[in-house]
């Protein structure tokens, strides 16, 4: 498997607005980030439709594809056993996955729909991250649900990476739940080894855990997990995530991490917790909060969430914890517009060669919703600092080279960038933001003048 980086064909949105290109994509050679094959960056920019295969008919499902590959995602997360019903409840054509339940004995016209939904999220450029089943179907700790053993997980695997050999996705395994012992492990690992035998090493392999937590607290050092995938969860305002992001960035060997299910948009704020508020919800601000802070700890991308659209909740079904909005609805919700604007600013630059650096920060919110976040290129050339709710700080502006230096403010509410200074400056350099207070959020760019670079955004 050492060579499998090298050997996965993906057909994606390279950069917005362009045309479709098949691609080969591989961890980049320090590890940090997802790359093609001819040297181009990739971006992760995803979403969580768990319910995409199970609950939608093609017809829905192109629509909400169509939307998603306009607002700029690159990878639609979506699980093939799904939690709500998946073994029981027929999809929107009347099919079930398994025969019995059986995961040896996969059911055609199930999967025939979910080739459809593949094929076009891939002809979208869109790349499917394919969760092979939810959590509950192989955690020891749901019993009544558990249908998979070493044997069948291996078969399913197998079953699965052949029938999407040619596919443009990549595997996910786990599906919100941890490993609790050592006979869970082995069910994962051999899942993981069937879908190898299947696609023939082609497609990236991650594990989505149970929040909060990682990937790497159980598999970083297998050699078929290829890049970390956290789960910040869903239960507080302000919850630093890209504390996930920083910690696996410190692990050895190096390899790429994204948070794969931070908050979602219009989901109740600790919904898990007695007693929560269940009228607090999580707002774009909070989406926009947790993408930013991530990917300057050192993500190689972000996922987005809607309580909604997860679930892909419409009138007529009972809503889980408290889905109000219709996913049609949902679809074009203010967190997801929002997500296009990070992928620019990031692809305007070269954020492949981004470092987080705290260091960079001389004085500012080091705590809390405020706490600034900071990352310079390898480089010099440039370097982003954020901050949530529009503090004032000071950074130290030494290492970022150029006899002259142009500031930007970036609003990632609209994507509109607003220079603001270009000239000589003093190493120690206090900014502050346009607007302050919760929701007011600012990027602030530093970079060498001498480049010229274009403004990142419209």
């Amino acid at each position: 498997m050492n060579l499998k980086n090298l050997i996965i064909y993906w057909s994606m949105l390279c950069l917005m607005g362009s045309g479709l290109k098949a691609q080969t994509l591989t961890v980049s050679g320090n590890g940090r980030f997802l790359e093609t094959q001819d040297g181009k960056p990739f971006f992760y920019l995803g979403d969580t439709a768990w319910e995409l295969f199970h609950r939608l008919s093609l017809e829905e499902a192109e629509k909400y594809l169509q939307n998603r590959a306009e607002k700029g995602f690159t990878v639609i997360q979506a699980v093939v056993l799904a939690q709500i019903g998946g073994l029981s409840a027929p999809n929107a054509n009347g099919d079930l996955p398994l025969k019995d339940g059986d995961p040896a004995q996969p059911l055609e016209a199930y999967f025939k729909h979910v080739d459809a939904i593949v094929q076009k999220a891939n002809e979208l450029g869109l790349v499917i991250g394919m969760l092979p089943t939810w959590g509950s179907y192989w955690s020891t700790v749901n019993g009544n649900q558990k249908i998979f053993d070493r044997e069948n997980a291996y078969s399913f695997g197998a079953f699965l990476g052949e029938r999407y050999r040619e596919s443009s996705l990549i595997w996910i395994l786990g599906g919100d739940e941890n490993i609790n012992n050592d006979a869970e492990r082995a069910i994962i690992e051999a899942m993981a080894r069937g879908l190898d035998a299947g696609d023939g090493g082609r497609h990236l392999m991650t594990f989505h855990p149970r929040g909060p937590g990682r990937s790497s607290d159980y598999f970083h050092q297998a050699e078929w997990l290829d890049f970390n995938m956290s789960q910040s969860s869903h239960a507080a305002h302000d919850h630093d995530n890209g504390l996930f992001s920083a910690a696996d960035y410190e692990l050895t060997p190096a390899k790429p991490t994204v948070d794969g299910e931070p908050r979602y948009e219009l989901i109740p704020v600790g919904f898990y917790f007695r007693g929560a508020n269940r009228l607090d919800l999580f707002t774009a601000y909070d989406c926009r909060q947790a993408a930013y802070w991530s990917v300057l700890a050192g993500a190689c991308g972000h996922t987005y969430g809607h309580n909604s659209i997860w679930q892909m909740w419409a009138p007529g079904r009972d809503p889980v914890i408290g889905a109000v909005v219709p996913w049609m609805e949902a679809i074009d919700h203010p967190g997801g517009f929002q997500m296009k604007h990070l992928r620019k600013l990031f692809e305007a630059r070269p954020f492949h060669q981004l470092i987080p650096d705290q260091s960079l920060i001389v004085n500012g919110p080091e705590y809390g919703g405020g706490k600034i976040r900071a990352a310079v290129a390898f480089d010099g050339s440039f370097a982003l600092f954020y901050s949530p709710r529009g503090a004032a700080f000071t950074i130290d502006q030494s290492r970022i080279k150029g006899e002259q230096l142009k500031a930007i403010w970036y609003d990632p509410r609209y994507g509109v960038a607003h220079p603001i200074h270009t000239g000589n400056t003093f190493a120690i350099q206090t900014y502050t933001p346009p607007t302050s207070g919760k929701a007011n959020d600012w990027i602030l760019i530093v970079e060498n003048a001498d480049l010229n670079l274009p403004l990142p955004g419209y």
